[in-house]
């Protein structure tokens, strides 16, 4: 029994679907573990990322941490109250960059454990922290919900 041009059509389409489906599929789960807003510093332990990976950094800019450093290189923790990685930045920090609140980095982990941000970004009012850095301190049951809102 022969196709009909209107089965062949029909077989060719859902085989091509069902390839893009699958190509779909694969790189959604080669991609699974870089498809994120940002690691914590515990997450950065736990997954073992390996030094010169570009990612972002998320968390808490830890109490006491800030060193103003040569020129406009600066040194501070970041922090989910588990874990601290220290994080090096040279340019301007944006204006309401603070110790004890919500910060993202965007950079590369060095050799020797310090990250190496070439973005910062901060709160941008006075209530909010960030959707995912509120979330990763809820799952660690250090959330204070009066303290910071969700944007």
């Amino acid at each position: 029994m022969a196709l009909t041009r209107k089965q062949k059509r029909t077989g060719l389409i859902l085989s091509g679907l069902l390839l893009l489906g699958i190509a779909a599929a694969l790189v959604l789960t080669a991609l699974r573990d870089t498809i994120v807003f940002f690691y914590t510093p515990s997450e950065v332990v736990e997954k073992s990322i390996e030094p010169g990976t570009r990612f972002r950094l998320g968390g808490l800019v830890a109490e006491g941490s800030f060193e103003k450093q040569s020129g406009a290189t600066v040194q501070f923790s970041v922090t989910d109250t588990d874990k601290v990685l220290k994080v090096t930045y040279t340019g301007t920090l944006p204006d309401l960059f603070r110790e004890g609140q919500g910060v993202v980095t965007e950079g590369v982990l060095g050799k020797d454990g310090l990250f190496m941000a070439d973005t910062v970004l901060a709160k941008h009012d006075e209530n909010y922290m960030p959707k995912e850095v509120a979330d990763a301190l809820k799952k660690k049951g250090v959330w204070n919900e009066g303290k910071a809102t969700q944007q």
